[in-house]
């Protein structure tokens, strides 16, 4: 355990990184409020915490090429679907979101971030990075290392969403949620497609 500062730091650091699964948050806790949002951010949690389990208990297949070159494809074609819907959307406030959870509206944020957590190869390959560099640790720390990693990455994920979509926000960002979500649509299809461009040079270039 007395590597558990140094991972610690390098595993916020990283999630203080935006990335595809900050976007998502943003956008759905500015169109939906926080509470709602909060089904993205555990759903993003527990595609992180597979990721965790998977690498910590040492299965090699997930950090097979193959499956990661699969991982990128279905994650570009995701991405891209995902950034071209938020581009094509017109975002508005929810008037009722206040009001608690809309089970409809929770359910699809926690199917949106369970996708774009599992679908990020990156995600696969920092938490392989982390699990070599832990490989001497017993079991019970590495336990304890997972557990750290998805409830920080929940935490976090939730203390954004709740900043982001308090109705105190809400009265600065009312006018520019349309320009973030054409931000987040542009980002995601750039990112997507690089994705694919990118495994398409390695194959045929």
């Amino acid at each position: 355990m007395e590597q558990f500062p140094a991972v610690a730091i390098a595993h916020f650091l990283a999630l203080l990184i935006p990335g595809v699964d900050f976007f998502l948050i943003v956008r759905t806790a500015l169109t939906n409020g926080w509470r709602n949002a909060t089904g993205a951010c555990l759903g993003i949690a527990i595609a992180n915490g597979v990721f965790i389990t998977a690498a910590f208990a040492g299965i090699a297949l997930i950090s097979n090429p193959v499956l990661l070159d699969t991982i990128q494809v279905a994650g570009g074609v995701f991405l891209v679907f995902i950034g071209i819907a938020f581009l094509r959307s017109n975002p508005q406030i929810d008037a009722d979101r206040g009001t608690g959870v809309k089970s409809r509206t929770w359910l699809r944020n926690f199917g949106l971030g369970v996708a774009s957590g599992l679908l990020n190869p990156k995600n696969a390959l920092f938490y392989v990075s982390l699990a070599a560099a832990l490989s001497t640790a017993a079991p019970l720390s590495l336990v304890l290392y997972g557990t750290w990693m998805f409830a920080v990455v929940l935490v976090w994920d939730i203390f954004v969403a709740i900043v982001l979509g308090s109705r105190h926000a809400l009265g600065y960002m009312q006018r520019i949620i349309p320009w973030i979500s054409r931000f987040a649509g542009v980002f995601l299809v750039l990112f997507g497609s690089s994705m694919i461009v990118g495994l398409a040079v390695r194959f045929f270039g």
